[in-house]
């Protein structure tokens, strides 16, 4: 996944349009509102990139993940078997979404079989364990990002950063943008990975992380 820059003079004016492009979807705007509701006018200075890690990885532990105190560039940010700790707060909570997207059979592969991702140190291993095509990639990529910066807003982090950096406001003035977090948004709520409003999930299970309405 490319990553882009936030661009704080243009990020109100840029919210609003993609807000009003959500205005007949009320679900995915209630989500989307409450991602953009983590701005603050400090962002993105004196920000805690590592805020509520711990609620993060007790969330981790709670789906039963396992969890390595380790970097992901000296290895990977999934190996196999546990997620590496080290690491900011979104991205943590992008792996544990990768976690619930990805298939049984390829959880035991290092990045779920997806390829090596920014954070991977152990690019050829982890290129290698590749079991996906490219649409399948981005497809689950797309869906983990979302989930992640979800997660984020349900723990009461900056989710906006992560929105921002993993492209989602790119291009709003085209009926692109807005399509295309509809349809991510409607395919995690298929998945029975977030509720009817956007709050994250344990799959069939109630949502028991719940802070806000």
């Amino acid at each position: 996944m490319n990553l882009s820059n936030l661009n704080l003079g243009q990020l109100d004016t840029t919210i609003a349009c993609l807000d009003k492009a959500l205005a007949h979807f009320p679900s995915a705007q209630i989500a989307f509102r409450r991602i953009t509701k983590t701005k603050t006018p400090t962002q993105p200075l004196n920000i805690d990139l590592y805020a509520n890690h711990a609620q993060a990885e007790q969330t981790c532990r709670s789906f039963g993940i396992p969890l390595l105190d380790a970097r992901p560039e000296d290895g990977f940010s999934w190996d196999g078997g546990s997620i590496a700790t080290q690491t900011e707060t979104a991205v943590l909570l992008h792996e544990l979404a990768h976690w619930q997207i990805a298939p049984g059979a390829r959880r035991c592969l290092p990045d779920f079989g997806l390829g090596a991702g920014p954070e991977t140190g152990r690019n050829e291993i982890s290129n290698a364990a590749c079991r996906v095509n490219q649409q399948t990639k981005e497809k689950e990529e797309n869906l983990a990002s979302l989930l992640g910066v979800l997660w984020e807003v349900e723990l009461g982090g900056p989710a906006i950063i992560a929105f921002c950096e993993q492209n989602w406001l790119e291009l709003v003035d085209r009926p692109g943008a807005a399509s295309h977090f509809l349809s991510v948004f409607e395919d995690l709520q298929m998945r029975k990975l977030i509720d009817q409003s956007g709050h994250p999930t344990m799959g069939h299970q109630n949502n028991i992380w719940r802070q806000s309405p």
